[in-house]
């Protein structure tokens, strides 16, 4: 099918860009579009106009320095090819080579992702995990939102509607600090049946002294697995502790369901995928 009507705006600042969401109310931005255009074609999405960020300069690209700053414009090419991100944070170019194929990894980008808060994107999780950071500049000004306030609800951020994301920040992770992402991929979509996301730091005698898990897939939005960190934080990373932590991963979650899994099925999904995921966390942060 093909869209609706709608202007077409190549701004070249972020400021233009604002401009034109404050001016069109039904505006929407074009990132890599993976999400929207196929909206569009299926008449499930008819905003007035596109606003396309390709062309703004200083939205791409990857620096270290008081943390890892991603440009919201980076594909997931870029991930899967930086050194920093490899040496810094593995989790990040591991994930990014698992996400769609070729042309989403050429095209789709990091901000673009978050903004969407699809329920099963994977890195929603990942930089929830991370304990990351998002750059939002609107007509207010400039702002900060941590990934822990970022996702609302199913599609939902806390974004105002003239607000664009233009950088994520990762906090350099110190000290024994390993990380891993797994997921069961729906064999059709490619997307997260059940992603999980851990991120865990080791102290004196091997306990856990402190660690994220962030889950994909299996509620309306990315969320942090409370009850696991919970009973992992503290405890020595036995198998018998990874094990019982990753039971509780699914405690006080409302579970999606649906004709490929139903919530029973993420239910184990998720203590699957979160002890998978502790075990190569805890691996890597022994070295």
């Amino acid at each position: 099918m093909f869209p609706n009507q709608f202007a077409y705006h190549r701004p070249t600042s972020v400021q233009d860009a604002v401009r034109h969401l404050q001016e069109i109310p039904d505006a929407k931005l074009l990132a890599g579009g993976h999400s929207l255009l196929p909206a569009m074609k299926l008449r499930l999405a008819a905003p007035a106009a596109l606003v396309d960020l390709n062309r703004i300069d200083g939205l791409r690209g990857i620096r270290v320095d008081g943390g890892i700053r991603i440009g919201a414009m980076t594909t997931y090419r870029q991930l899967i090819d930086s050194a920093e991100l490899r040496e810094r944070v593995p989790m990040i170019p591991e994930a990014a080579y698992h996400v769609g194929d070729l042309q989403v990894q050429s095209l789709g980008t990091v901000g673009g992702a978050l903004a969407h808060a699809d329920p099963a994107a994977d890195f929603t999780a990942i930089i929830l995990a991370l304990g990351g950071q998002i750059t939002a500049v609107g007509a207010g000004g400039e702002r900060t939102i941590s990934a822990d306030e970022l996702f609302v609800d199913l599609l939902t951020t806390s974004l105002q509607p003239d607000e664009i994301i233009t950088e994520v920040i990762i906090p350099v992770p110190g000290g024994r600090t390993g990380m891993h992402y797994e997921k069961h991929r729906h064999p059709a979509s490619g997307y997260a049946v059940v992603g999980v996301a851990a991120v865990l730091t080791l102290g004196e005698g091997d306990t856990c002294q402190s660690v994220r898990i962030a889950v994909t897939g299996a509620t309306s939005k990315a969320t942090r697995a409370t009850a696991a960190e919970q009973a992992l934080t503290g405890q020595s990373l036995d198998d018998q502790a990874v094990a019982r932590a990753a039971q509780m991963a699914g405690d006080g979650l409302e579970l999606n369901g649906d004709h490929y899994a139903s919530a029973e099925y993420r239910r184990h999904l998720l203590g699957v995928m979160t002890r998978r995921a502790l075990e190569k966390a805890t691996s890597r942060a022994r070295g």
